[in-house]
């Protein structure tokens, strides 16, 4: 699949994949900082999110193949890959399957089996008649029955644009719907990583929990973790200054 990218900058390439519900749209910011700090970087939309193509498939195994893909096309050597959440797992997937890349920094996820947790998001999503809706207000009034927090809310909503002829989404709903037991789905460890992998965990989130990392260090045998206080599992959105410190220091 032909994935939707963004460039910023130029400098040592550096890939970066969103997470769940999510698009390059959120990370554009923070890349204009990462490109300032000497790197081109590269901002993905998975499939069936953002401007990428939609599919009746989503698991990881294809996500790495489309980031394999991507980076073939656009004839990318060694580049570091960065991937938060569902992009993280990609990232890990990616780096069992292909061996293109310098470095990894996987942003707060682990390898392991996560249990489903977006089913009431989900819910709400599909209680949005989008085909027929007045407003952006009127998304939100029918959102909050299902997701309480403000900052989720508009985060999960910015995925709503207008058309012509009204408001469409850009997350294929029903695909994620079907598929969603597939995000939180283990990556198998098939070979050991030898390469460097920079974990960055904020300490606000439980995402990765006490004595994950002993385990991970079986397989990403060259990993480190880096802890940011203050940040929750948006750990480029809750502490961004942080977090490009984190990452130009480990990836450049």
């Amino acid at each position: 699949m032909k994935l939707f990218f963004r460039k910023v900058g130029e400098g040592k390439p550096l890939i970066i994949l969103h997470g769940f519900l999510g698009s390059s749209d959120n990370l554009f910011t923070i890349s204009k900082q990462l490109a300032a700090a000497g790197f081109a970087v590269y901002l993905l939309d998975a499939r069936n999110h953002g401007q990428s193509p939609s599919s009746s498939e989503h698991n990881y195994t294809l996500m790495a193949e489309d980031l394999a893909e991507f980076i073939k096309d656009e004839n990318i050597v060694n580049p570091v890959i960065l991937g938060h959440s569902m992009g993280g797992k990609t990232v890990l997937q990616y780096a069992q399957k292909y061996d293109n890349y310098e470095k990894l920094v996987i942003v707060d996820i682990a390898p392991k089996f996560y249990p489903t947790h977006h089913d009431k998001i989900i819910a709400g999503l599909n209680a949005i008649p989008i085909n027929s809706l007045k407003s952006r207000k009127e998304a939100e009034t029918i959102f909050s029955e299902y997701v309480s927090d403000p900052g989720e809310r508009m985060f999960i909503l910015k995925n709503i644009y207008r058309t012509d002829e009204g408001f469409a989404w850009r997350i294929n709903i029903p695909t994620l719907s079907k598929e969603l037991e597939n995000i939180g789905e283990e990556i198998v460890s098939t070979k050991q990583i030898d390469k460097p992998v920079l974990f960055l965990k904020g300490s606000e989130s439980d995402y990765i929990k006490e004595g994950d990392f002993d385990v991970i260090k079986e397989t990403y045998v060259n990993a480190e973790l880096i802890e940011i206080e203050g940040a929750n599992h948006w750990v480029h959105a809750t502490k961004p200054k942080e977090f490009v410190e984190a990452v130009s220091n480990f990836a450049l």
